[in-house]
């Protein structure tokens, strides 16, 4: 893992995906690829070559853990970090979602404000786990 540029997002709520893109590219400087589902996650993800996934979890066709599987499946991206976005932050969830590889998990509703923040500070802390 090396400096965080761009994020590829995955959620199939429109609003969503616009508020996290303004939080992050108009405050933060990332570059974001927003996705409205898994399909077309794996059509846009080979090109834009993200450094990180940030996945909702519940979402129609593929759950946020399928569609991870799936973008691993594509060559060059089979260790990219995920972050999961999920309304559901009991404790035996986030164990699952770490568990099955998650770098870590955001509640939802989120705070735009201090979205990219989070971001940060979980891939600073993924960075000193692995260094």
């Amino acid at each position: 893992m090396g400096e965080l540029k761009k994020i590829l997002h995955v959620d199939d709520d429109a609003d969503i995906l616009e508020i996290a893109r303004l939080a992050l590219e108009g405050m933060k400087g990332f570059a974001v690829a927003s996705c409205s589902g898994w399909r077309e996650a794996v059509e846009v993800a080979p090109a834009f070559g993200p450094d990180l996934f940030l996945l909702d979890v519940m979402m129609p066709e593929k759950s946020g853990p399928e569609t991870l599987q799936e973008l691993r499946k594509l060559p060059g991206l089979e260790d990219t970090p995920a972050i999961y976005m999920t309304a559901k932050v009991d404790r035996d969830t986030v164990r699952q979602l770490q568990n099955g590889g998650a770098l870590a998990v955001i509640a939802k509703p989120f705070d735009p404000l201090t979205l990219g923040d989070e971001i940060e500070r979980e891939w600073e802390r993924a960075l000193g786990q692995t260094a």
